[in-house]
C-alpha cells in the first residue's frame, strides 16, 4: 500500500485539534487518507478554518466543540464524531493545558484545572472512544518531555504528564483484550503558539537575560539543536497509529530531539 493511502478507510478523532500539534496530526492523517474529526474548546475560528482547509483539499473533516475535562461532553463528542465519520479507528488525545507556578502559589483550582484536563481528560477520551472502536483500533496519549526532567516551577504540569505514562502502560493490557493498542508520545520543545507563550518559563532564572531568545535556550537542550516542528511530532504520531507500530503497546515514544 502506498504511503499516501496508509490511512484509507481510517476514522480518526483528535482532541485539541484546532492548532499546534493537534492540527498537524489532523493534516498528516488526512493527507494519508483518513477521515478526521477534531475537538476544540475555545478556538472556533481556527477549528472551522482547519476543517475548511482539509475539506477544500478533498478530505473528510469535522470539528466539535468539547471541554476535554467534562466526562459527559467527551462521551457525547466521541459518539457524534463516530456517527459523522461512520465509525472510529484512531484516537489521538492531544488536548492539554500548561502551568508554571512556585510551590507557595499553587492552589486547589490550579491542580484541578491541570489534572482535570491533562490526566482525567485523557482518561475520559479513551473511555469514550473504546466502545466505539473497531478491532485493531489505536490510541495515542499526549505526554511531554517534562515528565522525566526537572524544570523550575513546573511541578504540577510535569506530574500530570508523568501520570499519562502510567495511564498508557496500565490501560494497555486491558485494551489488548479487544485488540486495541494504546501508547503515549512525549514531545520535547515544539514550535507552537503555546510554546512561544511559555518558552521563557522553561529557562532557569539564573540563565535568563543572556541575550538568547527563550526559544533558543530551549533548543539548546536538544541534541539536534532546534525546536521540533509540529509536523515532525505528527509524523511520529502517524507511525504510532499505523500498522508499522503493530508490536508497540503501553510504551511512550520520546520525540524530543535527543533531550539532554
Amino acid at each position: 500500500m502506498a504511503v499516501m493511502e496508509r490511512f484509507a478507510n481510517t476514522r480518526a478523532l483528535i482532541t485539541g485539534g484546532s492548532r499546534g500539534i493537534g492540527a498537524a496530526v489532523a493534516r498528516r492523517l488526512a493527507a494519508e487518507g483518513a477521515a478526521v474529526s477534531i475537538t476544540y474548546h475555545t478556538n472556533t475560528g481556527l477549528a472551522e478554518a482547519l476543517v475548511a482547509e482539509l475539506s477544500a483539499a478533498g478530505h473528510a473533516a469535522y470539528a466539535f466543540r468539547c471541554d476535554a475535562a467534562d466526562r459527559a461532553a467527551a462521551h457525547a463528542t466521541a459518539r457524534a464524531a463516530a456517527e459523522r465519520m461512520g465509525g472510529l479507528d484512531v484516537l489521538v488525545s492531544n488536548a492539554g493545558v500548561e502551568y508554571f507556578g512556585p510551590l507557595a502559589s499553587i492552589t486547589e483550582d490550579d491542580v484541578r484545572r491541570v489534572f482535570d484536563t491533562n490526566v482525567a481528560g485523557q482518561l475520559w477520551a479513551v473511555q469514550a472512544a473504546v466502545p466505539l472502536m473497531t478491532e485493531g483500533g489505536r490510541i495515542v496519549l499526549m505526554s511531554s518531555v517534562s515528565s522525566g526532567i526537572a524544570v523550575y516551577e513546573h511541578s504540577v504540569y510535569a506530574a500530570s504528564k508523568a501520570a499519562v505514562l502510567a495511564l498508557a502502560r496500565n490501560l494497555a493490557p486491558e485494551l489488548a483484550a479487544r485488540n486495541i493498542a494504546i501508547n503515549a508520545i512525549a514531545p520535547g520543545g515544539t514550535a507552537t503558539d503555546m510554546a512561544a507563550v511559555n518558552a521563557p518559563h522553561y529557562t532557569h532564572p539564573l540563565l535568563r537575560g543572556h541575550n538568547l531568545s527563550p526559544e533558543t535556550q530551549i533548543s539548546l537542550h536538544a541534541s539536534l539543536g532546534r525546536l521540533a516542528e509540529p509536523a515532525e511530532i505528527a509524523a511520529a504520531i502517524a507511525f504510532l497509529v499505523s500498522p508499522d507500530a503493530s508490536y508497540l503497546n503501553g510504551c511512550t515514544l520520546a520525540a524530543d530531539g535527543g533531550w539532554m
